[in-house]
């Protein structure tokens, strides 16, 4: 078999080196790693996130993650894209850090064909994500392996224990560090950096608690508005048969007031 031609610039570009295009970066607590944080090892191009809430659309993002950065990486071979030469790539690497609830086992694989109609394995494109569990108990060599995220690991079973014993999440939080203080967990960065952790936290938490605020809120306006038209379009086949406004209010079991209201709007349209 004849050699493949294969185009290998991508070690070399400076592109390559800084390797951030239009990533928003995010502390994630004391493992001095980011929420979303990708680098090369070797020939792979591996992308590692931080979850505390369970999302199945993990390899949806890592695809769309993947494919900016590709398409990043031969903007500036775009003639080569059309060539005779393979363009050799970095094989993708997605690993997810998950310490949520509802995961019962150390690791988990999910495919972005789950969300095909067809389901797994079907259509021409796939995207997996491994999503490792670091809850307390969980893959235990990996955190043998490495002593900072059994701590960080520690330190949030701490939190999330002192919140089922019902504290407040700030007393949850000031309580767990003077614990992992006294058992040396993380002991060097929560003496230093106390008060940005408490802080870092607190608004997470704020962040996390605004959202579903955000999300029930907008449901509730939704449901009223749908509810609202729905009522707007019964008035209108009842006037069209010739209904009173009283007719329709007691039809509808609604105050006159306000079908005088939907009626006068109707008319000032």
């Amino acid at each position: 078999m004849g050699k493949r031609n294969v185009v290998k610039w991508f070690k070399r570009d400076a592109w390559w080196r800084r390797l951030r295009l239009n990533r928003k970066y995010r502390d994630v607590l004391f493992m001095k790693m980011k929420n979303d944080l990708s680098f090369i090892i070797g020939s792979s191009l591996n992308l590692y996130e931080h979850q505390s809430t369970w999302n199945p659309n993990m390899p949806l993002r890592g695809l769309l993650y993947f494919s900016q950065q590709f398409e990043g990486l031969i903007s500036a071979h775009r003639e080569e894209l059309y060539g005779r030469n393979q363009i050799e790539l970095p094989t993708p690497v997605y690993i997810v850090f998950y310490n949520g609830s509802g995961m019962q086992t150390d690791s988990r694989m999910l495919y972005l064909s789950d969300a095909f109609s067809a389901g797994r394995g079907s259509g021409c494109l796939e995207c997996t994500c491994q999503v490792l569990n670091i809850s307390r108990g969980y893959n235990h060599v990996l955190m043998e392996k490495c002593h900072r995220l059994w701590e960080y690991s520690e330190f949030s079973a701490e939190i999330e224990e002192n919140v089922r014993n019902g504290m407040g999440r700030e007393e949850a939080v000031h309580t767990a560090m003077d614990t992992c203080i006294q058992k040396g967990i993380l002991r060097d960065v929560l003496i230093k950096q106390k008060a940005e952790v408490m802080h870092m936290l607190l608004t997470e938490y704020d962040e996390k608690k605004h959202m579903r605020t955000l999300f029930l809120e907008g449901r509730e306006e939704g449901i009223e508005i749908g509810r609202n038209d729905k009522m707007k379009e019964l008035v209108k086949k009842k006037l069209s048969r010739g209904k009173t406004v009283l007719e329709i209010a007691e039809d509808l079991e609604e105050d006159i007031s306000v079908i005088e209201q939907i009626v006068s709007d109707k008319t000032t349209e």
